[in-house]
């Protein structure tokens, strides 16, 4: 590859709160168009903006997560543009001093831990939305989410591969879902991306020309729009051509991206100290207060699970990615401590379920309780662990406790010896040619008698103990 990537992230992400950034106007998500609104997010003349303390709070909390210097002074500015969605023509943001700059993240995507830089955090406030008519040339315009507060989080443009662009975005999303000041939907826009990429040849320090992406909803979206327009800016290069300043859209059906508008540069938008709301002082003494009720980040309660748990560290990444499921899994192995065991059922048996049902982890049927019940019965010898997976389906269906559902389809595990004695002799006598050539040194067989009594038993034969008995007559068959 002659060229590389140079991919800076923009993420915007909704905070949770129960009123808007500078108003009392509630931020549910769904009501009627235009019903969450007032005379401050419409932008009515004469009204005053007042900044909720909340969303102050969160923005701090995010960006000591991500390890940024917070700056004691900061003020909002007018971001200055037309849209049919923006009722004041400009948005409340910040420009030259944000809450806070110089922090980072650190990724993993395939190739060993790597920092990614934070340039800034700062707060701002959400514009609105247009509803398109599919039948008539009509856009109809929705205020509810004018005023919406959200924070910005800006990477320095050190990100090299949409696989690192894809990390990089899971990893802030997993961290504002860890600080609760963030719900991550993606569909609802809860959580949006917009990534700046240029090429370059590779060697080069200086930066090429950047188009700006929008549309991308998703974290596979955000690979396959920066894969395309990677590739189309290398035919560009390739041919001759130059690449254009501009904002393009990506259209997930067709896998492209095309031209929406040319790149407005920060000058175009005039911004300017808000003359409404005073600059912001954060004091060290709100810092130290929301550091220390940062909760445990995923990184640290992965680095734990793999330190105190001793699972492996693809186990760690994946149970940690969402606070839910690590809360799911340390419950489950409170109750049965054996961490490996429950970190398979959950990412075998538990997640194959989650996902055929599209649900998440908070509406699972299955308790952790439940679960460690189940894990212990197999462990104890009550139920093998063949027939604890159709057990497990069940329970996943009804949300009965696994006791229940053994009993009553008589799926107990038969481990009484005299019972199995008779059945493994039975196998055998079936099988004399199969028994020859075990004995005569094919010991794979041994997998053939043993499934022939799973077979037999309704895979409810306890497998420690027919390997014994199975082993003892072919022992006593070989001496005869």
């Amino acid at each position: 590859m002659k060229y590389e990537a140079v991919i800076g992230l923009e993420v915007h992400a909704q905070l949770l709160t129960d009123s808007k950034a500078f108003c009392s106007c509630t931020t549910r998500f769904g009501a009627e168009p235009n019903t969450n609104t007032c005379p401050i997010c419409q932008g009515m003349p004469g009204v005053l903006p007042v900044l909720n303390r909340k969303a102050l709070e969160f923005t701090v909390r995010m960006a000591l997560a991500c390890n940024c210097k917070i700056n004691e002074f900061s003020r909002f500015a007018r971001k200055n543009y037309y849209y049919p969605d923006l009722p004041k023509n400009y948005q409340i943001s910040q420009y030259e001093l944000p809450v806070a700059e110089h922090g980072w993240a650190e990724i993993d995507a395939g190739e060993g831990p790597r920092r990614i830089g934070i340039t800034r955090i700062h707060m701002e406030e959400d514009a609105g939305k247009l509803i398109h008519d599919d039948k008539k040339p009509l856009s109809y315009v929705d205020l509810n989410r004018t005023g919406i507060p959200l924070i910005e989080i800006v990477s320095e443009p050190e990100i090299r591969t949409p696989e690192e662009a894809s990390a990089y975005l899971r990893v802030l999303h997993s961290i504002l879902v860890y600080l609760k000041i963030c719900d991550g939907n993606m569909e609802e826009g809860s959580f949006r991306c917009d990534a700046n990429v240029s090429i370059r040849h590779k060697g080069e320090t200086r930066l090429g020309v950047k188009t700006e992406l929008k549309n991308m909803n998703s974290f596979r979206n955000v690979q396959r729009g920066l894969h395309y327009e990677i590739e189309r800016q290398t035919a560009l290069l390739e041919s001759g051509d130059r690449v254009l300043q501009e904002t393009r859209l990506f259209d997930p059906s067709e896998g492209t991206t095309a031209s929406m508008r040319s790149k407005e540069q920060a000058h175009d938008y005039r911004y300017f100290p808000d003359p409404d709301l005073l600059p912001l002082r954060v004091g060290p003494e709100l810092v130290e207060k929301i550091r220390k009720e940062l909760p445990e980040l995923p990184m640290e309660k992965k680095e734990r699970f793999i330190r105190d748990l001793g699972i492996p560290p693809y186990d760690a990444g994946v149970l940690t990615a969402s606070r839910d499921m690590a809360e799911y899994f340390e419950k489950t192995v409170g109750l049965f401590q054996n961490p490996k065991s429950v970190s398979n059922w959950i990412m075998t048996e538990l997640m194959r379920e989650l996902k055929g049902d599209e649900t998440g982890i908070t509406n699972c049927p299955v308790s952790p309780h439940q679960l460690a019940d189940l894990l212990k019965l197999v462990d104890n010898g009550t139920v093998s662990g063949k027939i604890a997976k159709t057990v497990f389906e069940q329970m996943y269906a009804t949300g009965s406790n696994p006791i229940d559902i053994i009993n009553e389809k008589g799926l107990l595990q038969v481990s009484d010896s005299e019972e199995l004695a008779a059945i493994i002799g039975k196998v055998l006598d079936d099988n004399p040619g199969e028994v020859e050539k075990c004995l005569s040194g094919k010991t794979k067989l041994i997998g053939f008698f043993v499934g022939q009594v799973m077979k037999a038993t309704r895979g409810k034969a306890n497998p420690a103990v027919v390997n014994q008995i199975l082993s003892d007559k072919l022992a006593k068959r070989s001496k005869m």
